[in-house]
């Protein structure tokens, strides 16, 4: 059984908040059925997105940087994504250190 997407979205920002990161929903998705994409914001002009992928040799779904580079670049890229898939969550974390807890147990 799959979690929804409201569901895990509302565990990832607990668990981000328990290790004192920040993070926001910047856009909210469908929720049950919604994609995620995470924006890591290193507040230095820097930032990374990531959006889970699905491995086709394994069978595993695993996060994959989707953009990294200068802020306003990544931003863009979301925004393209954004016109895609209206039912996308995006998550902004902010964090100088680029914690984003993704690879964690239980995120995947």
């Amino acid at each position: 059984m799959r979690l929804t997407a409201d569901i895990w979205v509302a565990a990832y920002l607990t668990r981000l908040r328990l290790h004192g990161i920040p993070a926001f929903v910047v856009k909210r998705g469908d929720n049950t059925a919604g994609a995620v994409l995470i924006k890591l914001n290193t507040l230095d002009g820097q930032a990374t997105s990531f959006q889970r992928s699905f491995d086709l040799m394994t069978g595993d779904r695993r996060w994959t940087i989707l953009a990294q580079g200068a802020e306003p670049e990544v931003d863009a890229s979301i925004a393209r994504q954004r016109t895609f898939d209206p039912d996308l969550w995006v998550i902004e974390v902010e964090d100088k250190a680029g914690r984003h807890l993704l690879d964690e147990d239980g995120l995947d």
